[in-house]
Protein backbone atom coordinates (compact mmCIF):
# COMPACT_ATOMS: atom_id res chain seq x y z
CA UNK A 1 0.00 0.00 0.00
CA UNK A 2 1.43 3.36 -1.09
CA UNK A 3 0.48 6.49 0.88
CA UNK A 4 1.14 10.13 -0.06
CA UNK A 5 1.75 12.51 2.85
CA UNK A 6 1.41 16.23 2.04
CA UNK A 7 2.66 18.06 5.15
CA UNK A 8 4.89 21.14 5.20
CA UNK A 9 6.16 20.56 8.75
CA UNK A 10 9.18 18.32 8.16
CA UNK A 11 9.20 16.97 11.72
CA UNK A 12 5.54 15.98 11.61
CA UNK A 13 5.95 14.50 8.13
CA UNK A 14 8.89 12.38 9.27
CA UNK A 15 7.00 11.15 12.35
CA UNK A 16 4.04 10.10 10.21
CA UNK A 17 6.31 8.48 7.64
CA UNK A 18 8.21 6.45 10.21
CA UNK A 19 4.97 5.30 11.84
CA UNK A 20 3.52 4.20 8.51
CA UNK A 21 6.70 2.48 7.39
CA UNK A 22 6.72 0.49 10.63
CA UNK A 23 3.35 -0.87 9.48
CA UNK A 24 4.90 -1.83 6.12
CA UNK A 25 3.31 0.98 4.12
CA UNK A 26 5.30 2.70 1.37
CA UNK A 27 5.31 6.47 1.87
CA UNK A 28 6.01 9.40 -0.45
CA UNK A 29 6.32 12.87 1.06
CA UNK A 30 5.47 16.30 -0.32
CA UNK A 31 6.10 19.54 1.56
CA UNK A 32 3.85 21.86 -0.47
CA UNK A 33 0.48 21.61 -2.19
CA UNK A 34 1.72 22.15 -5.75
CA UNK A 35 4.16 19.23 -5.59
CA UNK A 36 1.58 17.21 -3.68
CA UNK A 37 -0.95 17.71 -6.48
CA UNK A 38 1.64 16.72 -9.09
CA UNK A 39 2.44 13.52 -7.22
CA UNK A 40 -1.23 12.72 -6.66
CA UNK A 41 -1.92 13.07 -10.38
CA UNK A 42 1.00 10.94 -11.49
CA UNK A 43 1.31 8.35 -8.71
CA UNK A 44 -0.67 5.22 -7.90
CA UNK A 45 -1.56 5.82 -4.25
CA UNK A 46 -3.86 3.87 -1.92
CA UNK A 47 -4.55 6.91 0.30
CA UNK A 48 -3.52 10.57 0.69
CA UNK A 49 -2.91 12.45 3.96
CA UNK A 50 -3.16 16.24 3.63
CA UNK A 51 -2.39 19.00 6.11
CA UNK A 52 -4.72 22.00 5.80
CA UNK A 53 -2.10 24.76 6.14
CA UNK A 54 0.23 24.35 3.14
CA UNK A 55 2.37 26.55 0.88
CA UNK A 56 1.01 27.12 -2.62
CA UNK A 57 -2.63 26.40 -1.79
CA UNK A 58 -4.33 25.20 1.35
CA UNK A 59 -5.28 21.59 1.99
CA UNK A 60 -8.96 22.26 1.31
CA UNK A 61 -8.17 23.54 -2.17
CA UNK A 62 -5.75 20.66 -2.77
CA UNK A 63 -8.38 18.13 -1.74
CA UNK A 64 -10.87 19.67 -4.18
CA UNK A 65 -8.26 19.57 -6.95
CA UNK A 66 -7.52 15.90 -6.27
CA UNK A 67 -11.22 15.07 -6.17
CA UNK A 68 -11.65 16.63 -9.63
CA UNK A 69 -9.46 13.93 -11.23
CA UNK A 70 -9.73 11.12 -8.68
CA UNK A 71 -13.14 10.93 -6.97
CA UNK A 72 -12.46 7.66 -5.09
CA UNK A 73 -8.99 7.98 -3.53
CA UNK A 74 -9.33 8.06 0.31
CA UNK A 75 -8.21 11.37 1.82
CA UNK A 76 -7.45 12.09 5.48
CA UNK A 77 -7.21 15.76 6.46
CA UNK A 78 -4.85 16.84 9.24
CA UNK A 79 -5.23 20.17 11.05
CA UNK A 80 -4.89 22.00 14.34
CA UNK A 81 -8.40 23.39 13.78
CA UNK A 82 -10.94 21.20 15.55
CA UNK A 83 -14.18 23.18 15.50
CA UNK A 84 -17.24 21.57 13.92
CA UNK A 85 -17.32 24.14 11.10
CA UNK A 86 -13.67 23.39 10.29
CA UNK A 87 -14.44 19.66 10.04
CA UNK A 88 -17.46 20.34 7.83
CA UNK A 89 -15.25 22.44 5.53
CA UNK A 90 -12.84 19.50 5.30
CA UNK A 91 -15.57 17.02 4.45
CA UNK A 92 -17.10 19.41 1.92
CA UNK A 93 -13.69 19.69 0.26
CA UNK A 94 -13.68 15.94 -0.30
CA UNK A 95 -11.96 14.55 2.78
CA UNK A 96 -13.11 11.10 3.95
CA UNK A 97 -11.77 11.60 7.47
CA UNK A 98 -10.45 14.44 9.62
CA UNK A 99 -7.88 14.30 12.42
CA UNK A 100 -7.01 17.12 14.79
CA UNK A 101 -3.39 17.64 15.85
CA UNK A 102 -1.91 16.38 18.05
CA UNK A 103 -3.08 12.82 17.43
CA UNK A 104 -1.88 9.33 18.30
CA UNK A 105 -0.17 7.41 15.53
CA UNK A 106 -2.08 4.21 16.33
CA UNK A 107 -5.38 6.02 15.78
CA UNK A 108 -4.19 7.27 12.41
CA UNK A 109 -3.21 3.69 11.46
CA UNK A 110 -6.69 2.40 12.36
CA UNK A 111 -8.38 5.12 10.32
CA UNK A 112 -6.12 4.41 7.33
CA UNK A 113 -6.97 0.71 7.42
CA UNK A 114 -10.68 1.47 7.70
CA UNK A 115 -10.65 3.76 4.66
CA UNK A 116 -8.56 1.40 2.54
CA UNK A 117 -10.83 -1.53 3.39
CA UNK A 118 -13.85 0.61 2.56
CA UNK A 119 -12.30 1.40 -0.82
CA UNK A 120 -11.86 -2.33 -1.46
CA UNK A 121 -15.55 -2.86 -0.74
CA UNK A 122 -16.55 -0.08 -3.13
CA UNK A 123 -14.26 -1.52 -5.81
CA UNK A 124 -15.98 -4.88 -5.55
CA UNK A 125 -13.09 -6.72 -3.90
CA UNK A 126 -15.34 -7.26 -0.90
CA UNK A 127 -18.82 -8.03 -2.19
CA UNK A 128 -21.47 -8.43 0.49
CA UNK A 129 -20.45 -11.34 2.65
CA UNK A 130 -17.62 -12.34 0.30
CA UNK A 131 -13.93 -11.55 0.30
CA UNK A 132 -12.04 -12.10 -2.94
CA UNK A 133 -8.34 -12.09 -3.71
CA UNK A 134 -7.03 -13.41 -7.03
CA UNK A 135 -8.89 -16.72 -7.54
CA UNK A 136 -9.42 -17.18 -3.79
CA UNK A 137 -12.85 -16.47 -2.29
CA UNK A 138 -14.36 -16.58 1.20
CA UNK A 139 -18.06 -16.44 1.99
CA UNK A 140 -18.39 -15.26 5.57
CA UNK A 141 -22.05 -16.21 5.86
CA UNK A 142 -21.71 -19.82 4.76
CA UNK A 143 -18.11 -20.14 6.05
CA UNK A 144 -16.99 -21.59 2.74
CA UNK A 145 -13.65 -21.14 0.98
CA UNK A 146 -13.02 -21.68 -2.72
CA UNK A 147 -10.00 -21.32 -4.94
CA UNK A 148 -10.48 -21.52 -8.68
CA UNK A 149 -14.05 -22.67 -7.85
CA UNK A 150 -12.71 -25.66 -5.89
CA UNK A 151 -14.04 -25.81 -2.33
CA UNK A 152 -11.44 -25.96 0.45
CA UNK A 153 -12.19 -27.34 3.90
CA UNK A 154 -10.82 -25.21 6.78
CA UNK A 155 -11.17 -25.50 10.54
CA UNK A 156 -12.80 -22.49 12.31
CA UNK A 157 -9.42 -21.09 13.38
CA UNK A 158 -7.88 -21.62 9.93
CA UNK A 159 -10.90 -19.83 8.45
CA UNK A 160 -10.51 -16.88 10.82
CA UNK A 161 -6.78 -16.59 10.03
CA UNK A 162 -7.33 -16.67 6.28
CA UNK A 163 -10.22 -14.22 6.61
CA UNK A 164 -7.99 -11.74 8.44
CA UNK A 165 -5.29 -12.06 5.78
CA UNK A 166 -7.86 -11.45 3.04
CA UNK A 167 -9.08 -8.35 4.88
CA UNK A 168 -5.49 -7.05 4.73
CA UNK A 169 -4.11 -8.14 1.34
CA UNK A 170 -0.65 -7.19 0.12
CA UNK A 171 0.42 -6.05 3.59
CA UNK A 172 2.87 -7.76 5.92
CA UNK A 173 1.06 -8.99 9.02
CA UNK A 174 3.30 -9.48 12.03
CA UNK A 175 2.86 -12.40 14.42
CA UNK A 176 1.89 -9.91 17.14
CA UNK A 177 -0.86 -8.42 14.97
CA UNK A 178 -2.19 -11.82 13.91
CA UNK A 179 -2.20 -13.03 17.50
CA UNK A 180 -4.17 -10.00 18.70
CA UNK A 181 -6.75 -10.07 15.90
CA UNK A 182 -7.20 -13.80 15.29
CA UNK A 183 -6.48 -15.28 18.72
CA UNK A 184 -7.48 -12.18 20.76
CA UNK A 185 -4.37 -12.53 22.88
CA UNK A 186 -0.85 -11.15 23.16
CA UNK A 187 1.76 -13.04 21.17
CA UNK A 188 4.02 -15.37 23.15
CA UNK A 189 7.43 -15.28 21.49
CA UNK A 190 8.20 -18.70 22.97
CA UNK A 191 5.56 -20.40 20.83
CA UNK A 192 5.17 -21.03 17.10
CA UNK A 193 1.43 -21.67 16.86
CA UNK A 194 0.94 -18.92 14.28
CA UNK A 195 3.57 -20.45 12.00
CA UNK A 196 1.90 -23.84 12.45
CA UNK A 197 -1.50 -22.47 11.39
CA UNK A 198 0.03 -20.58 8.47
CA UNK A 199 1.47 -23.89 7.28
CA UNK A 200 -1.94 -25.55 7.71
CA UNK A 201 -3.75 -23.07 5.48
CA UNK A 202 -0.82 -22.85 3.05
CA UNK A 203 -1.07 -26.61 2.42
CA UNK A 204 -4.79 -26.28 1.74
CA UNK A 205 -4.84 -22.99 -0.18
CA UNK A 206 -1.52 -23.07 -2.09
CA UNK A 207 -0.19 -26.61 -2.37
CA UNK A 208 -2.44 -27.93 -5.15
CA UNK A 209 -2.62 -24.66 -7.10
CA UNK A 210 -0.17 -23.06 -9.48
CA UNK A 211 0.52 -19.71 -7.83
CA UNK A 212 1.48 -19.14 -4.20
CA UNK A 213 -0.65 -16.55 -2.43
CA UNK A 214 0.63 -16.90 1.16
CA UNK A 215 4.18 -15.61 1.56
CA UNK A 216 6.57 -15.49 4.52
CA UNK A 217 8.62 -12.33 5.03
CA UNK A 218 11.60 -13.43 7.10
CA UNK A 219 11.75 -11.70 10.48
CA UNK A 220 8.61 -9.66 9.76
CA UNK A 221 5.54 -11.86 9.29
CA UNK A 222 3.26 -13.08 6.53
CA UNK A 223 1.57 -11.61 3.48
CA UNK A 224 -1.25 -12.49 1.10
CA UNK A 225 0.18 -11.50 -2.27
CA UNK A 226 0.04 -12.51 -5.89
CA UNK A 227 3.32 -13.43 -7.55
CA UNK A 228 4.71 -10.45 -9.43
Amino acid sequence: MHILVVEDNHRVSELITRGLEEQQYTVTQAYDAVFGKKLAMSGDFSLIIIDIILPGMNGLELSKEIRSFNPVIPIIMLTALGATDDKIDGFNAGADDYMVKPFEMRELIVRIRTLINRKHVQNGQHTGSCLKFADLEIDRLTKTVKRNDIEIDLTPKEFKLLEYMMENPERILSRVEISEHVWDTHFDTGTNYIDVYINYIRKKVDKDFGDKLIHTKSGMGFMLKQKA
